[in-house]
């Protein structure tokens, strides 16, 4: 019999993001900054390699929805990889959050605020369902496993989930946990997965980047990767 989700998980894990917000410096996240480009770029083309094995020429037409949107960083890439506006859509627990990706992104994308558990999705309506950095935030395995049961849902056949997340854990941010791929493969037992080991140690690529701004990728060896880049596919 399965566990029932913590019912304080979800005021938990508000809780943790707003930390991480009001802690984050901005400029370290920033575009502008050799490692954060660096990485960004790294992961853009770990997806479009992912999804052009799918023999997909591009995302027109796709139906694609991210849990976890932030201020819809990801979203706006999307749309310049060629997505429609209103065949997205980005899901955050923080209003604030919401509020920033509004003003950034195109009236046509919908943004839902609240737990993705409660979002108004339709079983098997999307072709990629998007969770990037989000369950290494969520410390309850049983609340894991139902956002990960909700997600597949969603999902049509011949699309996937795509995850983004921390490989192992963060010593000096206790919010956060990494996921180990046997955790989740069991989180979605009927996924095919696609594994990549991405992203340089942040902290050692923000040093490094302060020597040259093409050092992140220099340093960029397969043991000092922190985070993987996951396609759970669905059979078609």
């Amino acid at each position: 019999m399965s566990q029932q989700p913590c019912p304080d998980e979800h005021s938990a894990v508000t809780a943790r993001y707003a930390r991480r917000d009001a802690e984050q410096d901005a400029a370290r996240y920033s575009l502008f900054n050799p490692a954060a480009w660096q990485a960004h770029e790294e992961r853009q083309r770990a997806m479009l390699a992912l999804w052009r094995g799918l023999g997909w020429p591009g995302l027109a037409g796709r139906d694609i929805t991210e849990v976890g949107c932030g201020a819809g960083g990801n979203l706006a890439d999307l749309l310049r990889l060629g997505a429609d506006p209103q065949r997205l859509t980005g899901i955050d627990l923080l209003p604030e959050r919401i509020l920033t990706a509004r003003a950034r992104l195109p009236a046509a994308v919908k943004l839902l605020h609240g737990d993705a558990a409660a979002a108004d999705i339709a079983p098997l309506s999307q072709d990629v369902v998007m969770a990037f950095t989000v369950f290494s935030s969520i410390l309850d395995k049983p609340a894991r496993a139902h956002l990960a049961r909700l997600m597949w849902a969603w999902v049509r056949p011949g699309g996937g989930v795509l995850w983004y997340d921390f490989a192992v854990d963060n010593p000096r941010n206790p919010d956060v946990r990494g996921v180990s791929v046997p955790e989740v493969k069991a989180l979605f037992l009927e996924a095919r997965p696609t594994v990549r080991r991405l992203t340089l140690a942040p902290p050692l690529a923000r040093v490094v980047a302060g020597l040259h701004p093409r050092a992140p990728a220099w340093f960029n060896l397969w043991p000092l990767r922190t985070h993987r880049l996951i396609w759970l596919a669905k059979s078609a």
